[in-house]
């Protein structure tokens, strides 16, 4: 923008805006400040003169920061002032300046984009039409592709005429070729007769003899035919021409001779290889290499190979066998560990990985096929040296009458078969890392095995059959050791009623599935395919199903005999209605018994439950990855494993039941002979009650508490809590109709009440919400003894649930006849 002076200059100078002004960093506030920079100083220097000659006397200072002298503010007052920004309309006029301009420069850029779009749509003309020229010329392009394409097409299927016509003479110039070396062989026997010394050298090496003798049998039938041919002439008296006559000769002389030579061959070929044998001994490399590609000449070499490999000591050299026998078994009087053989096995193979890798070297250095040699040593290395080892080492017991599992039984044989087939896979590995040709060392491997593995499952069920008798008969000679001591004494009384001549042990069942656990170790060495290992794995676990459930249905069973024979003792001293002391101590030492016998069932089932859930906490860890959901393995592993534990479930429901019925009893026969008419029917009814409850329920209270420590301390959730609801069901029907055999008296009710409120705080730590509000519903009941007759309507009108028992209560009434309670109730019962 122009530069300006003052502002009573501006208004008269155009003003002059660039379009340029606006381009890059434009800013309106840069604009509008450029615009009134000019003239706004002029207007600040005069408010500075006026502020300065004015400042001393009376001064104002005005709302907008200016101040006003006295006469100013008189003038000011009374509407005189000058006006306090003049410059307003020198800005006034330079703002309409700026707006022309402004306009002016609009107007400008709209003629400019004007002309632009002008621009614009002749250049987009111009490039529609270079767009359509384009694809003609694509189209066009296309099209000559098209043609060349075609072109190339009719010239490839030439070319191939003219490949096939060219292959086609080659093998007619080959066979022209092989014609052309016949008539020359054939020549070179046609010149004088007897006369071999001029031959082709192909017919004087020794090297070449099966081609040489070939080549003259060929020569000879075409020369024989010539002959034929010429016959009729000869024998018609016409002069024929000399032809092959001399040929045939000297094709026969030659093919005597050949015969001959082809005698000696075998004899050239032992003298090879004794030649060979005294270069091996004196490590000759260079005479070894000679005679072994002389030797390649005769079968390939064949022979060659095999006689150096079968003279290798580790072969021959009967102490090396011997050696190999007591490195892996030891001293033969004496049974090897498994861990013995491991460390054996090792040290062997690693003997043979290091012999093997020496004639490797020595191999290559001599032999033109060295690869062809390495897979015959290889080969028979495992097949004599490993072979004629495991046969010793691995001798199939016999699953119908094994040794002994002191002696190591069948998991002994087994142990010994998965050292050895771990080790010689290492073995097989070694030797290929070595080297051995195309042989398939895995797979001969695996075949020195076959024999095994097929009858494998079969051993390792056997197996883990024969430990889980012998672990039984353990078992049963420790708790014989241990009950010998104590003998039978007092069982008569009872005294020993409850001890079980075999506890299940969870110790025992953790040997058991450390024994599964091995075998399906053993099952993953062996099974190489999926469902192999599934199946195996599959039998294999289904053994150990069969013995725990065995195992601990028999353990429930023998606990659940002294049980039963805690109740036959029982029922022999019934209290009657005679008692002595006697009976009561026989009694009392029946009910010692079933207590006993009650918290050794409760073990029992905890170590039941404890061997269940190792069983399956096995399952789920180890075997349930090993088996395959596709074929169903899985599922039908699911299923075995709940059929399996149904009869140990079994033997533990018969088992609680017979628990209940002990301790009902017991709590019956206290109630029998503690409970006393006058508990509930005191003769001084209307004197101070007593608060304490009866003895009876105090010995019952005491007795449940005592006896069910076990439960609450074995027993785990849902097993837990129905066999304490079963038991608070069996104790209420038990009371009740233990209170049906006495007389209440308002006084006896109270003390009834106080019974109830005793059992329902004890069966509260049941945790059964139903067999809490039966007890509840008692202490309701028990109000029946305590109000008066006209009362009792009024008790059951917000339990009407409870008016059958009630009417029972009611007539326990020792007021129930005198007060007419039948008469007087019935319309409430009717309703």
């Amino acid at each position: 923008m122009k530069e300006r002076t003052k502002s009573s200059s501006v208004s008269n100078l155009p003003l002059i805006l660039n379009i340029d002004d606006f381009k890059g960093d434009f800013s309106f506030d840069a604009l509008f400040g450029n615009l009134v920079n000019e003239l706004l100083p002029s207007f600040l220097e005069d408010s500075a003169d006026s502020a300065d000659g004015h400042g001393i006397g009376g001064t104002d200072v005005l709302p907008n920061g200016h101040t006003r002298t006295s006469s100013d503010a008189t003038k000011f007052a009374q509407g005189l002032s000058a006006p306090l920004f003049p410059e307003v309309d020198a800005l006034l006029l330079l703002f309409k300046n700026s707006c022309k301009e402004l306009v002016d420069l609009r107007k400008q850029i709209d003629g400019k984009l004007s002309n632009l779009k002008k621009e614009v749509s002749t250049q987009d003309d111009k490039h529609r039409k270079t767009l359509t020229e384009l694809e003609k010329g694509v189209d066009g392009l296309f099209n000559s592709f098209a043609r060349l394409d075609s072109r190339i097409s009719s010239v490839g299927q030439t070319a191939a005429k003219v490949g096939d016509h060219l292959q086609s003479a080659d093998a007619q110039r080959e066979t022209a070729s092989q014609a052309i070396e016949l008539i020359k062989y054939l020549m070179e026997f046609n010149r004088n007769p007897g006369s071999l010394m001029e031959l082709s050298p192909l017919f004087s090496d020794d090297s070449r003899v099966a081609e040489a003798a070939s080549i003259a049998q060929k020569l000879r039938s075409f020369a024989e035919e010539d002959i034929s041919k010429a016959m009729p002439s000869v024998v018609g008296g016409a002069t024929a021409s000399r032809g092959l006559e001399v040929a045939v000769a000297n094709l026969q002389e030659y093919c005597n001779g050949m015969v001959t030579v082809l005698s000696h061959s075998s004899e050239l070929e032992n003298r090879l290889l004794a030649r060979f044998d005294a270069a091996s001994q004196r490590r000759e490399l260079s005479t070894m290499s000679e005679c072994a590609k002389i030797l390649s000449q005769f079968n390939r070499g064949t022979s060659a190979m095999q006689h150096y490999v079968a003279t290798r000591p580790m072969f021959i050299d009967v102490e090396v066998m011997n050696s190999d026998n007591k490195l892996v078994l030891g001293d033969q009087s004496s049974q090897a560990s498994p861990n013995y053989v491991a460390r054996g096995l090792s040290k062997l193979y690693k003997e043979i990985t290091d012999t093997v890798r020496k004639e490797a070297a020595t191999i290559m250095a001599v032999f033109p096929s060295p690869n062809d040699v390495m897979s015959i040593l290889v080969q028979r290395v495992l097949e004599q040296r490993v072979t004629s080892l495991l046969d010793k080492l691995l001798e199939k017991p016999s699953i119908a009458h094994p040794r002994p599992v002191g002696e190591g039984g069948i998991l002994l044989y087994l142990r010994m078969l998965a050292v050895a087939y771990e080790k010689t896979q290492e073995l097989a590995r070694d030797l290929r890392a070595v080297g051995c040709g195309d042989l398939d060392v895995e797979g001969l491997t695996e075949s020195l095995f076959s024999a095994h593995k097929d009858e494998y499952p079969d051993y390792e069920q056997a197996s883990l059959r024969q430990l889980y008798q012998a672990k039984l008969e353990e078992l049963r000679a420790e708790s014989q050791k241990v009950s010998e001591p104590t003998g039978t004494i007092g069982r008569s009384k009872g005294a020993s009623v409850a001890s079980s001549p075999l506890e299940i042990s969870v110790a025992a069942v953790t040997e058991f599935v450390r024994w599964n656990e091995e075998a399906i170790t053993r099952c993953t060495l062996f099974s190489s395919l999926p469902a192999t290992l599934a199946a195996n794995v599959r039998s294999v676990f289904t053994c150990l199903l069969h013995q725990v459930s065995q195992y601990v249905t028999d353990g429930l069973e023998r606990a659940r005999d002294s049980l039963t024979e805690a109740a036959s003792l029982r029922e022999r001293f019934v209290i009657g209605s005679s008692v002595s002391r006697r009976v009561t101590s026989q009694a009392e030492a029946a009910a010692a018994a079933g207590e006993s016998s009650f918290k050794s069932f409760m073990v029992a089932v905890q170590r039941a439950g404890s061997s269940v859930a190792i069983v399956q906490q096995y399952f789920a860890n180890s075997i349930s990855r090993l088996l395959l959901p596709v074929d169903g393995s899985h599922a039908a592993t699911c299923e075995e494993m709940a059929t399996a534990m149904s009869s140990a479930e079994g033997a533990a429901f018969k088992g609680l039941h017979q628990c209940i019925e002990t301790v009902m009893a017991e709590v019956d026969r206290l109630l029998s002979t503690e409970q006393k008419a006058a508990d509930y029917h005191s003769p001084d009814d209307g004197m101070v009650h007593d608060h304490r409850p009866t003895n009876a329920c105090t010995r019952v209270v005491a007795y449940l508490s005592r006896v069910l420590e076990t439960a609450f301390t074995t027993l785990e959730g849902l097993n837990k809590q129905a066999f304490l609801t079963e038991l608070g069901n069996y104790l209420y029907k038990g009371l009740v109709n233990h209170w049906q055999k006495f007389t209440f008296n308002p006084s006896g009710g109270l003390r009834l009440k106080r019974d109830i409120t005793e059992y329902g705080e004890f069966v509260r730590s049941f945790n059964a919400p139903t067999v809490d509000e039966k007890f509840e519903l008692l202490g309701i009941l028990a109000n029946v003894f305590i109000v008066a007759p006209e009362s009792l309507s009024s008790l059951f009108e917000g339990t009407p649930s409870i008016r059958k028992d009630a009417q029972r209560f009611i007539q326990l009434r020792d007021d129930y006849k005198s007060a007419k309670l039948a008469s007087r109730l019935s319309s409430l019962w009717s309703s």
